[in-house]
């Protein structure tokens, strides 16, 4: 037997490891910039820098991570609306409807990735489309509130409600299309600067 010590066998390589969560995160990404339906599990192994066979082993597959994603956006608009709603007593439907677009701004920006798809979900399958009914019942509870608003003499009467609830909700929405974290808007002065644009307005002055 030789005297030299024996040379240690290379590491063989192996996958690279991933949890749950950051193959979600990842996905999502993808499939903001090439849009679901273009995205297909070899790209996204591809992205993870695994092969195709291996991604099977991180996520079942590609419907279980649209799923997951949406309701991460879901669940959380869900929870800021449910809370607005079941507010304690005496809390006026103004006082409620200010603190839900103020948390639907701070909701989109936590969570701007999975918002920004769930956004842009058109129906072409099942689990979209159940996306797209769970946001409906979302805006129908905002429309009932801003209702509440209006019948509470607190807004303006001359403009529908569902109306008031599609431009409010249609100026948090579009965030998705400019707002990037990071830049010298942080989500306290966005939260606050939509609440008092919507409600208090720009005029210093009434006409």
């Amino acid at each position: 037997m030789s005297d030299q010590a024996a040379t240690p066998p290379a590491p063989r390589r192996g996958r690279p490891g991933y949890d749950q969560e950051t193959v979600l995160r990842r996905a999502i990404d993808l499939f903001n910039r090439q849009g679901y339906d273009g995205t297909s599990m070899g790209d996204l192994a591809k992205e993870l820098g695994l092969t195709k066979s291996a991604i099977y082993h991180h996520v079942p597959s590609k419907e279980h991570l649209l799923s997951a994603a949406l309701d991460e956006a879901l669940d959380s608009l869900s929870t800021a609306v449910d809370g607005a709603a079941a507010s304690a007593p005496g809390t006026s439907a103004y006082a409620r409807l200010r603190t839900v677009v103020q948390e639907s701004v701070e909701i989109l920006v936590q969570h701007l990735p999975a918002v920004t798809l769930l956004l842009r979900v058109h129906g072409n399958s099942e689990i979209e489309l159940a996306a797209l009914k769970r946001r409906r019942a979302i805006d129908e509870k905002l429309s009932a509130l801003v209702q509440a608003a209006v019948d509470e003499g607190a807004l303006r009467a001359d403009i529908p409600p569902d109306l008031i609830s599609r431009l409010l909700f249609g100026m948090v929405n579009s965030l998705v299309e400019w707002y990037r974290p990071g830049g010298p808007v942080d989500a306290d002065m966005l939260a606050a600067s939509i609440v008092a644009l919507a409600f208090d307005g720009l005029s210093l002055h009434q006409p």
